[in-house]
């Protein structure tokens, strides 16, 4: 089975606690802090490797987390930062955020990579607030917790020359013949339900890729049967050969509507530069087309040429003139890989109170943030986290809504009282 999609749930590391430490030095207030720093939690990265063609180990496993930065130490001792985790997708392989269905990265090119999800920051350890007045705090922070993503991935193969037409064309057949690739084959319609790579060798330094793109029927363009799955497919590709049955009742009709169908998915579809092969020149009814077909083609301005995949005759040659447009075709992506780098938004100040249950929710990407880094079990870092409250508004903003001193308040994960100033 060819796995083209995938959805998958990944994870950036949280950052490591800042510790609360003193050390024992004579004159020094509380021996001196030296609570340490902890370490940043790892990225979520997905890189590309070119010797991959399908999504198939997304379906063996779906679940990817990142490593937790480490707890900072005493002695000033940072904690260490967290382990990232890199993906490996093939090339061609677009990133989506599967709530909103918004692209995050584009992956087309070898060594290029996508930072999906930073983790989070290491907490502060208390030697990092210690100043002339408060020479010795009891204040750290714990670290940023790491976020979460589900996200869709989605394949559109990357050939150079897409092979198209409709079902029974031999397809299948022309591309083992060329290539050392293996799809299955048979003399009935919808052989092939899944896109075939194989590689083509013209000479010790002449080589391309093939795709062979299963058969279309009219209305893929809409997504009869399965026509958006196996069109997006030729999105990638260069340049096309777009092969007609010579045993089919009309040829010409057939190579009408798969041209129909491209230009309804996508117009840049059907500008694509296209050599339109007749196969099957071992049978009678074949050759009788050939002369119509050719007169045809001269007149619509389109290159066209005959074969027998079965046979092998005039299969070189046609493979030659297909490299002759290759050569001449525009390189689709730039040569020059840039890195997408798409980082989860921590500078939102805005947040939303509302009713939820017996108590309040509180909720914002920065006041989540805060709270998750709040040691709420030391009183100095509990009045840091309400001069917080005050000084972005939140407290005047509780109140107004009407909460009052006892009521629960939920911030992120944690459950808090409200209490009077």
């Amino acid at each position: 089975m060819f796995y083209d999609r995938a959805k998958i749930f990944v994870r950036s590391g949280s950052g490591g606690d800042g510790m609360i430490g003193f050390r024992r030095e004579k004159f020094v207030p509380l021996g001196g802090p030296d609570g340490g720093d902890g370490g940043k939690g790892g990225d979520v990265i997905i890189t590309v490797n070119a010797h991959l063609n399908s999504l198939v180990r997304f379906h063996k496993g779906s679940h990817f987390r990142a490593g937790d930065g480490g707890h900072g130490g005493k002695s000033n001792r940072t904690g260490a930062n967290g382990k990232d985790i890199r993906l490996e997708a093939p090339p061609g392989t677009l990133i989506r955020d599967a709530e909103t269905g918004e692209l995050l990265a584009e992956l087309t090119a070898v060594g290029q990579e996508a930072v999906i999800l930073t983790g989070g920051r290491g907490g502060r350890g208390n030697a990092r607030f210690a100043n002339s007045v408060q020479q010795a705090p009891r204040i750290a922070e714990r670290g940023a917790p790491g976020q979460k993503l589900w996200l869709t991935l989605e394949l559109k193969l990357i050939a150079d020359v897409g092979i198209v037409g409709v079902p029974n064309a031999g397809k299948s057949t022309l591309l083992s013949v060329v290539s050392q690739a293996r799809p299955k084959i048979a003399d009935y319609p919808f052989t092939t339900l899944q896109p075939s790579l194989g590689v083509v060798v013209l000479d010790e330094y002449q080589s391309m890729a093939l795709a062979d793109i299963p058969g279309l029927i009219e209305g893929a363009a809409q997504g009869v049967g399965l026509g958006h799955d196996f069109l997006r497919h030729v999105e990638r590709t260069r340049v096309l050969i777009h092969l007609l049955d010579g045993a089919a009742s009309d040829p010409l009709e057939d190579w009408a509507m798969i041209n129909q169908e491209l230009a309804m998915y996508d117009v840049v579809l059907e500008n694509k530069p296209q050599l339109v092969v007749l196969n099957k020149m071992d049978l009678p009814d074949t050759v009788a087309w050939e002369p119509l077909i050719a007169e045809e083609m001269e007149k619509a301005g389109v290159p066209f040429c005959s074969i027998s995949a079965a046979t092998n005759d005039g299969v070189r040659q046609m493979l030659y003139r297909v490299k002759q447009m290759l050569d001449e075709a525009p390189e689709p992506f730039s040569e020059d890989a840039e890195v997408a780098v798409i980082r989860p938004s921590t500078e939102d100040e805005s947040f939303e109170i509302k009713r939820e249950g017996a108590g309040w929710r509180l909720s914002g990407v920065k006041i989540e943030r805060i709270a998750a880094m709040t040691y709420f079990e030391f009183d100095a870092t509990l009045l840091r986290f309400q001069q917080v409250l005050e000084r972005t508004g939140v407290t005047k903003a509780m109140e107004e809504a009407g909460v009052k001193a006892g009521d629960t308040v939920f911030i992120g994960d944690q459950e808090l009282e409200w209490g009077e100033e």
